[in-house]
């Protein structure tokens, strides 16, 4: 099952009042977009946006009234005049997964399951399969480095070619296993699997992840109207930087208001119910 992450904090920082208009640029499992919803009653507009098919197909399913869409983030701007939508009050971004995106989509994206090593939320980008076979040793490692930190980058890079040109890697189950014999025997005990890092990289890197939180960032003063506010809840320290960064820059240009001076962590009650909820960030800004 779902748990949305942060939900009463990003709530609270988005204070959703009845007739207003949100956009949620990332539905998953559709938990946040539940509370929002029924706080904009009567008469608020929402328009839930993924990447995933199949999540749209459940926002179609359980939110009647709400305009569900497949499309990425980066087209809110577009999206907002297709459905005539005035600037907006309210825009959540929950970079997670949930639950169902990583146990049951079949793309790969678990290390735990044997699925085809896609990685991408849908069929338009260069599956993770791809990648690994057209991309250099050199530059497979520099991937893994820099969107996944992982400090034995060049070891797994290695593995994962040597492997490759024996046998060609299409499973994300294979993918694991390189990854784990690559390693050093002690980093194979850690809290994490030892896959999860080179997994995250090529996630990020398949879906250009960073470089659409950018873009969409850039467009906040456009689709905002004065007074709205912004959530993102981040689970990667390169994300949280990047939105921490374009805060800050739009604060000091008077253009924003944070409202969050410090970023918001999940409490050690919702980290004991929900684990994966241990990595995320919260911020918020408001519109002047």
């Amino acid at each position: 099952m779902h748990i949305p992450v942060l939900l009463k904090e990003t709530i609270e920082l988005l204070n959703p009042q009845p007739g207003q208009t949100f956009v949620d640029g990332t539905f998953g499992g559709g938990g946040h977009t539940k509370e929002i919803w029924e706080k904009i009653q009567p008469k608020g507009r929402l328009l839930a946006i993924d990447w995933n098919e199949q999540a749209i197909k459940t926002c179609q399913e359980k939110f009647e009234g709400v305009d569900c869409v497949v499309a990425n983030f980066t087209e809110i701007p577009e999206l907002l005049e297709k459905y005539d939508y005035p600037q907006i009050d309210g825009l959540i971004l929950d970079l997670g997964f949930s639950s169902d995106e990583l146990e049951k989509s079949g793309r790969g994206f678990s290390f735990m399951n044997e699925e085809p090593l896609l990685m991408t939320y849908n069929d338009e980008q260069k599956p993770v399969m791809e990648i690994i076979a057209e991309t250099q040793e050199q530059d497979l490692a520099n991937i893994i480095y820099k969107y996944g930190e992982e400090r034995h980058s060049r070891r797994i890079a290695y593995a994962i070619k040597k492997e490759h040109k024996r046998d060609p890697v299409i499973t994300s189950k294979r993918l694991a296993e390189i990854v784990k014999r690559a390693v050093p025997q002690a980093y194979r005990r850690s809290r994490i699997h030892p896959a999860t890092r080179t997994f995250m990289a090529l996630r990020i890197y398949a879906n250009q992840e960073l470089e659409n939180l950018e873009l969409l960032l850039d467009d906040l003063y456009k689709i905002m109207a004065p007074q709205g506010r912004i959530a993102v809840i981040s689970f990667h320290s390169l994300e949280d930087r990047i939105v921490k960064t374009v805060f800050k820059q739009l604060s000091k240009e008077g253009l924003f208001k944070e409202i969050t001076k410090k970023v918001i962590k999940p409490s050690e009650e919702e980290i004991k119910n929900n684990p994966r909820a241990r990595s995320a960030k919260l911020r918020g800004a408001l519109i002047k």
